[in-house]
């Protein structure tokens, strides 16, 4: 379970959000902020695994308060390190590049949908589960960690999304002995539909192999093993 702090001033925002994230699978809120001070002292209180954080507060914007919170994981080499995804209507490029500087994951607009932030958070999932499944990184994780794929290596169809494919690609590779599309909708809290058109656009380019297995009845279910 993804422990998350939502920090917004805003009192409505912040409970939109926090409905949001409460809605999906393996992400709970353990609280909320209105201020930068209340989010210093909630991310020492609560300990959250992620901060969806606003840049626009009353006190200290969102830049500063990501900046403390590395400098005390700095001072404090023990201190499990927090994860900040942003969430503002901040457009100017200069916040953005000082966001991601500070280290934030990602960077989402105001206004945006759901639907949006439900991909965002899928994305942190399959990054953390990603970084927790690694021992010795290739340079094909970090790229996929970094999103810096060499163009061409992971081209995607129209219509499917780098974040679902990679939260597809981890779900495979949590099972070596592979899975069918309704096993890994269920996971991944996709639908059967959505998942079966990863599933085959990576047995297309190789990535993955499909094996059959034959039932009683009716048609042979497809099985499909991440083998790259």
């Amino acid at each position: 379970m993804t422990r998350v702090l939502v920090v917004d001033d805003d009192f409505m925002v912040a409970k939109l959000h926090s409905r949001y994230v409460s809605s999906v699978d393996g992400f709970s809120v353990v609280g909320v902020a209105h201020s930068g001070a209340q989010a210093l002292e909630a991310v020492e209180r609560l300990r959250p695994d992620l901060v969806l954080l606003d840049v626009y507060l009353p006190d200290m914007d969102g830049i500063a308060v990501l900046r403390e919170l590395r400098a005390v994981e700095e001072r404090d080499r023990d201190r499990q390190p927090v994860d900040a995804l942003f969430i503002t209507a901040a457009r100017d490029a200069e916040i953005v590049r000082a966001a991601l500087r500070a280290g934030a994951l990602h960077y989402l607009i105001k206004p945006f949908n759901q639907a949006a932030l439900r991909e965002q958070l899928l994305h942190v999932a399959a990054l953390r589960a990603r970084l927790d499944g690694l021992d010795e990184a290739r340079q094909e994780d970090v790229d996929q960690l970094f999103g810096t794929r060499p163009p061409g290596s992971r081209e995607l169809p129209k219509g499917l999304a780098a974040h679902t494919a990679d939260l597809v690609e981890q779900t495979l590779r949590r099972h070596p002995d592979g899975l069918s599309a309704t096993e890994c909708a269920q996971e991944g809290a996709l639908s059967r539909v959505s998942a079966r058109r990863y599933l085959e656009f990576f047995a297309d380019t190789g990535r993955a192999e499909v094996t059959l297995r034959y039932g009683g009845t009716g048609r042979p279910e497809r099985r499909y093993r991440w083998v790259r």
